[in-house]
């Protein structure tokens, strides 16, 4: 089913901006579109237009280079965590048709010697594409600096300070995905992007102002996301799932082929998945644990450990 005459018109935009204002205010209406959809839908977000628009203009050169030029920066031995993935490569968990998209993955740079550099390899940088490396570093700290923004409110929001996640973030295996849905045939078999929760903590979304974003509501409906033009859209991650017990669901969400007189149009989106430390134990919060609410996860995890497993399940890490 897709839409639901029960539900309101959508996910509701909050400022961003509003938070320097009102904090408290900001975070409960983020706490309460994260538990009632496992979205928000974020304007006035703080990253500057202009780079953003750079952005995408580099993100199209990208994809427009054959596709021999691209595959030199495939990694397969780094599973899709740097640079180059290939088109119909990735799979959404228990589906049975790959993904029609290709994609490219920018991390965090480290310094020599961190703990971290043994599984967190240094980012791939295409050399046709000139100010490639420059801007995205620059959009990689500025969704950074949004996020940690947006951890401070969910913080305030669960009752851990708002704090709390900072030192849990630090150095954390964040991920910018730069996203292509190349033009697809009206019998295209499979879809953009399969149902699917995400691995990480939140997830940062620029570019849904194109019609195929959708999410599972509670109620087992389709309902399509249509931010402003601009905004971002923010939902749920399984780890940030798992830490509150269910309390903050990741939603299930897809992306759909456009209408048949649209399918000749690319889409491209630019999501932030933001990671915790690697060596972050991932351990149910004792405020989201009640005689209502038993503990679902009792067995820890490091950040890590959960996303080699999840790896796996998408087809990006192999044995």
């Amino acid at each position: 089913m897709t839409g639901d005459a029960s539900e309101i018109e959508g996910v509701p935009a909050l400022s961003l901006a509003s938070a320097a204002l009102d904090a408290h205010g900001f975070s409960q209406a983020l706490g309460a579109s994260f538990e009632r959809y496992g979205f928000a839908v974020i304007v006035d977000h703080g990253i500057d237009e202009a780079l953003i628009a750079k952005g995408w203009t580099l993100t199209e050169q990208l994809f427009a280079l054959p596709e021999e030029a691209k595959r030199v920066y495939h990694r397969a031995d780094l599973a899709g965590a740097r640079g180059y993935t290939p088109f119909g490569v990735e799979i959404a968990k228990d589906a049975d048709k790959h993904d029609l998209k290709e994609f490219w993955h920018i991390g965090r740079d480290l310094p020599p010697g961190h703990r971290f550099r043994d599984h967190m390899a240094d980012n791939v940088w295409p050399n046709e594409v000139a100010d490639f490396e420059a801007t995205f570093k620059s959009l990689y700290t500025a969704f950074d600096h949004a996020g940690n923004r947006l951890l401070s409110a969910i913080a305030d929001y669960l009752q851990l300070g708002s704090t709390w996640f900072d030192p849990a973030v630090k150095d954390g295996n964040s991920v910018m995905r730069l996203l292509h849905y190349p033009p697809i045939p009206i019998d295209a078999d499979g879809i953009r992007a399969g149902a699917h929760g995400d691995i990480n903590l939140i997830t940062l979304l620029l570019g849904a102002e194109e019609a195929g974003l959708q999410l599972l509501t509670k109620r087992g409906n389709w309902l399509p996301v249509f931010p402003p033009k601009g905004a971002m859209v923010i939902n749920v991650g399984d780890m940030l799932e798992r830490l509150t017990n269910n309390r903050l669901p990741s939603t299930i969400h897809r992306v759909v082929n456009p209408p048949p007189e649209r399918r000749h149009i690319p889409r491209y989106s630019m999501p932030f998945f933001l990671h915790l430390a690697s060596d972050f134990m991932i351990e149910t919060l004792p405020g989201c644990i009640d005689d209502a609410h038993p503990d679902l996860y009792p067995q820890p995890i490091t950040a890590d450990q959960f996303l080699t497993q999840r790896l796996r399940e998408i087809g990006l890490l192999k044995g």
